[in-house]
């Protein structure tokens, strides 16, 4: 994409504007760029507008959708009660390329400045690669749109350098590094900035509506969680590796206590990943641009209510879910056998290849979607069925239904499960000091670090994310350490994928101890993390 003439500031190119003369050629062909977005991911579209002999109208082509096709009206109005008149033949806009679908507003205003320079009233070319965005009202002001900053992006990817969107989202834009991005109130402040004449109509410029703000996650420390060593630990190498975890206790073990600590043990996320963080927001409109390039990791705890749409999205074009939310994050579900069948099958995707791909009747599309999932539960219905507990109301039938909501093909993808027993007296009033979350996230932070230099250059970053077949290549175990994995395998105690999970958490163990590789004890403490009793 060739560099275009920047867009000029508004003020400069009011100056400009007195005692200059429109240009007396006539134009009939205008050409610009928007972005088609899928996801968060994006395709440039080219917008060419051809003014021919032909009936008054506007045709749109090139694979528009119903929001598109409107937008003819929208235009017409826009360009009408800015005092332009549109020349009374047949405008045609071609957004190419033809075989990608174009969804959504967005469209609006870069359909707008092809055909004015198709119309003469913007100087020939001068809109060339420049990325517009941004929806027209039919007083010719912007309104602001989602999924600005994604736009942005995926237009930075193609080559593109100079972006007008709705002065609105022109905070959101500019978190972007490397953008430079112009911010429009109306229409005609486009035509101003692209060298074009025209009376500002001085209407005010619409404001961004407040961001449905997500609340901020329950986080707590670990120095409140009393007891439950053996859970404590278990937390930290999950937060090290980055290993899914399945919590199995009475209701007050702290289970849901527990989990409120994890966001706390995990680092910062890193740029790329907290703009594709930050992407997913713009799109679900809950982005609170005044925040920045929030690094935080994200952490949801959906009820078991949610239904299997609310959580993998796309019930509508540009719509994404929770799961799509706790990308980078944490996905929390407490009472999981309580969640619906098809939406305890849905995190098969997610957790294997980190994305949902979505097939609805208004097309396909692929949402990031790799989090770190947590789940707890009871261990039967009615929760005090552990132990031998005489308080159980349950029968053995009862408790193996209960424990049966949760599938074996989605066990399999749970790297820890760990069985958690009830607090006693002594948990309560022992006087050791507990270590906190700022403790715990050190050493963290430190396996980490590990990982960052073990995987560097290779597709994956984290333990729970690394084949089992390189780790067991690399690190070469003798048939001694690994022999309890193995009888484990022959007796049918662990499948393939539940072996090599193991090895990824014997890995996390090591790094976390400061040993270059895993060893005998460090396989047989990650099987006992990793196999939960079923009685």
């Amino acid at each position: 994409m060739s560099a275009p003439p920047p867009p000029v500031d508004l003020d400069t190119a009011r100056s400009r504007k007195r005692g200059r003369s429109t240009a007396s050629a006539s134009r009939s062909f205008g050409r610009t760029t928007a972005v088609a977005l899928h996801g968060i991911s994006g395709t440039p579209v080219s917008i060419e507008a051809s003014v021919n002999d032909g009936l008054p109208g506007i045709d749109i082509v090139g694979l528009p959708d119903a929001s598109v096709t409107e937008s003819r009206k929208r235009i017409r109005a826009a360009i009408s009660n800015l005092g332009i008149t549109l020349t009374s033949r047949r405008v045609t806009v071609n957004l190419s390329p033809g075989g990608v679908k174009k969804v959504g507003t967005a469209f609006d205003l870069g359909i707008a400045v092809a055909i004015l320079e198709a119309e003469g009233k913007i100087p020939a070319d001068r809109a060339r690669g420049i990325v517009h965005i941004g929806e027209l009202g039919l007083d010719g002001r912007i309104h602001p749109v989602r999924g600005v900053l994604p736009s942005v992006l995926a237009g930075l990817r193609a080559g593109a350098t100079w972006f007008v969107v709705p002065a609105a989202n022109a905070e959101e834009a500019g978190l972007v590094d490397g953008a430079e991005v112009r911010g429009a109130a109306n229409l005609a402040d486009v035509v101003t900035m692209l060298g074009g004449e025209i009376d500002d109509p001085g209407l005010p410029a619409i404001e961004l509506p407040e961001a449905a703000a997500l609340p901020p996650p329950d986080v707590h420390d670990l120095a409140e969680v009393q007891g439950q060593d053996d859970a404590r630990f278990a937390l930290e190498v999950a937060a090290a590796g980055g290993h899914h975890l399945l919590m199995t206790g009475t209701p007050g073990a702290g289970k849901t206590l527990l989990a409120g600590c994890l966001p706390g043990l995990l680092p910062p996320l890193d740029v790329d990943e907290a703009c594709e963080v930050v992407a997913l927001r713009s799109l679900d409109g809950t982005l609170d641009p005044a925040a920045g390039l929030d690094r935080t990791p994200p952490f949801e705890a959906p009820h078991h209510r949610t239904s299997a749409s609310a959580m993998v999205g796309g019930s509508r074009p540009g719509s994404i879910g929770v799961f799509s939310r706790a990308h980078r994050g944490v996905l929390f579900m407490d009472e999981a056998p309580e969640f619906r069948r098809d939406v305890l099958e849905a995190l098969r995707q997610p957790l294997e290849n980190g994305r949902c791909d979505i097939h609805r009747a208004w097309g396909s599309v692929v949402l990031p979607s790799r989090f770190q999932l947590v789940l707890a539960s009871n261990p039967c219905p009615c929760g005090a069925g552990v132990g031998g507990s005489t308080r159980c109301r349950c029968t053995p039938l009862d408790r193996r239904r209960y424990r049966g909501r949760l599938s074996g093909p989605l066990l399999d993808r749970i790297d820890i499960q760990l069985e958690m027993l009830p607090l006693v007296a002594a948990d309560l009033h022992a006087t050791s000091p507990r270590e906190d979350t700022a403790t715990v996230a050190a050493r963290v932070a430190r396996a980490r670090e590990i990982q960052a230099h073990r995987y560097a250059g290779l597709p994956w970053s984290l333990n729970a994310q690394a084949p089992g077949a390189w780790l067991r290549e690399t690190f070469d175990f003798r048939r001694t350490e690994t022999a309890p994995l193995d009888t484990a395998l022959e007796r049918g105690g662990i499948t393939m994928r539940g072996y090599d999970r193991v090895v990824r958490i014997a890995t996390t163990l090591a790094d976390l101890a400061g040993r270059t590789r895993p060893q005998g004890d460090d396989l047989l403490s990650a099987l006992v993390l990793r196999i939960r009793e079923t009685s």
